[in-house]
């Protein structure tokens, strides 16, 4: 199984503290029946690992797994939120895609906002053949209240990643509820963990992968994760056509009161 979002690195941002709690989550992967990691360090207002830290980092930690004959490889990658200079600090070489060199760029938004430059950066990134992944918008306030954003970036050729934590529950039932719906709207194409620990915000994927599997069959979760491996291959992501889905009222008021 793949990871395509995960907070392993020691010392690099808000995942693992150090090297032991890292080989930690790595044993935890294992059971989960994780193969491949991309290791996806926060690009943000707070955490600005350069790309030499982060493939240092990550050296070093492919080496423990080395030494402990852990079965996993470590590729690299960013979470990065979204910013105006985003398309021209990647063109320089500041900014990873998926697997280092992929077309693929893991794109957050802010927890409660989708900025209004985005669907521009969007295009420009697009126009040089770039593909935005956009992470976790099952949690994203503005795209819970008005999915429509999301469709629209998605019928624009972004592609999007769900969080395996969302999909079991553990972020609370109105989460839940509402990424079953992205899904079933084609309007999320991958299932990642976003771990960054093994508590908390730990790995969840084989119970998600279990709860898919049964709700909508294995051919579903097989295409999850050929769309996954068609990222670290840097190959083109087929996916069904999205379609629109509306939020109720009354779902939107609940959400606000929890």
């Amino acid at each position: 199984m793949i990871d395509l979002h995960c907070h392993i690195l020691p010392g690099i941002d808000d995942g693992p503290t150090n090297q032991e709690n890292s080989l930690i989550m790595l044993n935890q992967a294992v059971k989960e029946g994780i193969d491949t990691i991309v290791v996806t360090p926060h690009h943000n207002s707070k955490y600005k690992a350069t790309v030499e830290q982060i493939i240092l980092n990550r050296d070093t930690l492919q080496s423990i797994i080395y030494d402990n004959k852990i079965p996993i490889t470590l590729l690299l990658g960013q979470e990065i939120r979204i910013y105006g200079e985003l398309l021209e600090d990647f063109l320089s070489g500041e900014l990873f895609s998926v697997n280092k060199s992929s077309r693929y760029i893991l794109v957050e938004f802010p927890t409660s906002d989708v900025p209004l430059y985005s669907e521009n950066l969007f295009y420009e990134m697009r126009c040089e053949g770039l593909v935005p992944i956009i992470v976790h918008p099952e949690r994203n306030i503005k795209i819970m209240k008005h999915p429509e954003l999301l469709y629209r970036f998605i019928e624009n050729g972004a592609l999007s990643q769900v969080t395996a934590s969302s999909i079991t529950g553990h972020f609370g039932k109105k989460i839940q509820k509402f990424t079953y719906q992205l899904l079933e709207a084609n309007l999320a194409h991958f299932v990642a963990s976003d771990a960054h620990d093994v508590s908390y915000r730990d790995f969840r994927m084989k119970e998600a992968f279990k709860l898919l599997r049964k709700k909508y069959g294995s051919k579903y979760t097989k295409e999850l994760d050929d769309n996954a491996r068609s990222i670290l291959l840097n190959k083109k992501v087929y996916v069904d056509n999205p379609h629109a889905i509306s939020i109720k009222k009354f779902f939107w008021k609940r959400l606000n009161k929890k």
